[in-house]
């Protein structure tokens, strides 16, 4: 080939991500769907599922996909990826006491607590006065020689401890300051109570460290429960799991003549001991727990020369779906931030390649189920992958856009190191926009998000965040709406479709993560993690693939 006529290919070929347009008007048709009370919050298993699933397949298909599914016995790939799981939801009301210091206390759900439906598969939970242990943040950490059980038995008993790391209220320590391990998630302290052989565990809600409010923890365990199908879910699972307020701890601690306070500071050191409680739990509920088919969606445009080779785009499709109603009666969870932004995104990207020239590698556009439920999809797809992992190139995965206007900054999720975040902030100082690591590290969002499955196994993954230094307003307005949204919205029925969203944000970070995925498609670099990562021992397993 003449040079000169190289130079003008190669000249096309750069300019094609600077020319593409992403239109808010089908980004807006797309979230006002998929949110709207008829979806009915797109509840795992539910009518919403029936109607996301069809919903997305079609704009799929129309806008230039492929089936990118399982492929049939003929070879033939479908849209979808079936994901079985363990669908538990509490039959009726919930009968919960403790007896404090002798002295018997009622609970309602919801309000004082919030247990969640047995994950184990039993069909009901009965628990007579079982003693409360406190147990710090219910750590073990071999590794930063910490264990905040020392031989504590648990067998019988309900253990209660506190959120997030030991590091949080101080800032430092031995769990690298504000930024949570994965230590500090709920979901690791709920596998180290079970791997204790307690018969509960309770989590001490406060906001801070949470990152939340009550509301979220109310809605998020107080309506049916998933999880993947396990050979043994009591080693993950303890009957019961399930928060409660701050103030009925105090109770609690008082009622054993201890300051909350003072044992939560006791329990920031290595020289922790657990502490026994003058109190004892009593629950009893049945359960209806039944293993469900749920439904991933992925499009595909097969790549012209290294179809084996793939990048992912991915997004959640699920929310709440239908649970206990606010304060207006609203039982709706419709979750537009929440994610039908991302699906959207999704969509819209998927219909931006299509109409561009074909890449070399293969793209991926996955929609996963049961996010809200424990990265269940995302965590299923990843054990289960329909490409081989050794070949994913790098995961792309977008949650909650944004809906408040442009920023000057973008972000991730987490404080992780990799390549692909080196892309994104290459690509980010062409449009004017600088990285700016994740405000508050301390809530944990780099677990709370699909990638992470994907992560943990060692595949460079990201979770994108559209920053906060908003051109309008500056970084205080940034801050205020993520506030507000946290506040006011997130996991409430609240979080519906505005008017007065901005999403000429949402477009220019949909340009930013379409030039980044087009150079990883076309290229042939393979990203990687950091040196220091912890995941990067896991990608080099691989390493042969990528020969």
């Amino acid at each position: 080939m003449h040079r000169p006529l190289l130079a003008t290919l190669l000249a096309a070929t750069a300019g094609i991500a600077a020319a593409q347009t992403f239109d808010p008007a089908r980004i807006t048709a797309d979230v006002k769907t998929l949110s709207s009370d008829s979806y009915e919050g797109r509840g795992p298993a539910t009518l919403g599922e029936t109607k996301t699933v069809a919903y997305i397949v079609k704009q799929m298909q129309a806008g230039g996909l492929q089936p990118g599914g399982t492929a049939a016995p003929d070879g033939k790939r479908g849209w979808t990826q079936d994901v079985p799981l363990l669908r538990s939801q509490i039959t009726g009301s919930p009968t919960l006491s403790m007896a404090i210091a002798g002295t018997p206390t009622p609970l309602t759900q919801g309000d004082q607590i919030a247990v969640r439906a047995a994950l184990t598969g039993q069909k009901s939970v009965s628990i007579a006065d079982a003693p409360l242990v406190f147990v710090g943040y219910g750590v073990t950490a071999p590794e930063r020689k910490w264990d905040d059980f020392k031989g504590q038995d648990l067998k019988g008993k309900i253990a209660v401890v506190l959120v997030n790391d030991p590091d949080f209220e101080t800032g430092d320590g031995d769990f690298g300051g504000k930024a949570m391990t994965y230590y500090g998630r709920w979901t690791y302290k709920y596998e180290e109570a079970a791997r204790r052989g307690a018969a509960g565990i309770l989590i001490v809600h406060e906001t801070a460290p949470a990152s939340y409010g009550w509301a979220t923890v109310k809605n998020s365990n107080t309506n049916t429960m998933f999880d993947i199908v396990r050979q043994n879910p009591a080693a993950s699972h303890t009957p019961l799991e399930g928060w409660i307020q701050r103030d009925l701890a105090v109770t609690l601690f008082k009622a054993s003549g201890l300051d909350f306070d003072a044992e939560k500071a006791k329990a920031r050191t290595r020289d922790f001991r657990a502490v026994p409680l003058k109190a004892t739990l009593a629950a009893n509920y049945a359960v209806d727990a039944q293993v469900i088919t749920s439904k991933n969606v992925l499009g595909r445009l097969p790549g012209t020369t290294r179809a084996d080779e793939t990048v992912i785009y991915s997004a959640h499709w699920d929310h709440l779906g239908v649970g206990a109603p606010d304060a207006k009666g609203d039982r709706i969870y419709n979750g537009a931030v929440d994610n039908a932004t991302g699906i959207a995104a999704l969509l819209e990207l998927g219909r931006t390649f299509a109409k561009a020239p074909r890449t070399a590698r293969s793209l991926v556009f996955l929609a996963v189920t049961a996010e809200e439920k424990g990265l269940l999809g995302s965590e299923y797809y990843a054990a289960n992958p329909v490409y081989p992992l050794g070949k994913t190139v790098g995961v792309l995965n977008m949650d909650s856009m944004a809906v408040a206007g442009p920023a000057r900054d973008f972000g991730i999720s987490g404080s992780a190191k990799l390549g692909l975040l080196d892309m994104l902030t290459a690509e980010g100082a062409k449009r004017n926009r600088t990285f700016s690591p994740e405000p508050h590290p301390e809530a944990g969002g780099f677990y709370r998000s699909d990638h992470f499955p994907m992560a943990k196994r060692g595949v460079p993954a990201v979770s994108f965040d559209g920053g906060s230094d908003l051109v309008t307003g500056g970084a205080a307005a940034g801050e205020a709406f993520a506030q507000a949204y946290t506040r006011d919205r997130y996991h409430q029925p609240a979080d519906e479709w505005s008017a007065s969203w901005n999403l000429s944000g949402m477009t220019a970070d949909l340009g930013l993560l379409y030039a980044v995925g087009r150079d990883l498609a076309t290229g042939t670099v393979w990203p990687n993690w950091s040196a220091d990562s912890e995941f990067k021992a896991e990608r080099d397993k691989t390493a042969s693939a990528r020969k």
